[in-house]
């Protein structure tokens, strides 16, 4: 959300108003561990939303060594407040769609 330009602490203080004490937890993790990392690798992870739902958000994440792509990730997380799953409020929703119309367009 930083690279998109979105003001992340303007962004949690309104959500915060609307979800006191919200969080981001992991439902799933789907692993393809495709090559070794080596101690001293310099490491990248890059993640992008890949699907925004109600209340829950699917992450694409990779893991990368340079060029190369070591692990992929879809992580499921969903969006609790209360102790509940709560739909992603309406700011959060808009910049996490942000990233995902420009993933698909970087893919395109």
């Amino acid at each position: 959300m930083r690279l998109l330009g979105a003001d992340q602490r303007a962004m949690f203080e309104e959500v915060a108003k609307e979800a006191p004490g919200f969080a981001f937890v992991v439902r799933s993790m789907q692993l393809d561990f495709r090559k070794p990392a080596r101690m001293d690798d310099l490491l990248e992870i890059v993640t992008m939303p890949s699907e925004v739902k109600g209340a829950s958000v699917i992450l694409h994440q990779q893991v990368n060594r340079g060029a190369e792509t070591l692990v992929e990730a879809a992580v499921q997380v969903a969006f609790v407040s209360g102790g509940r799953a709560r739909p992603i409020p309406k700011a959060m929703r808009a910049a996490l769609r942000a990233d995902q119309g420009l993933a698909g367009a970087a893919t395109s």
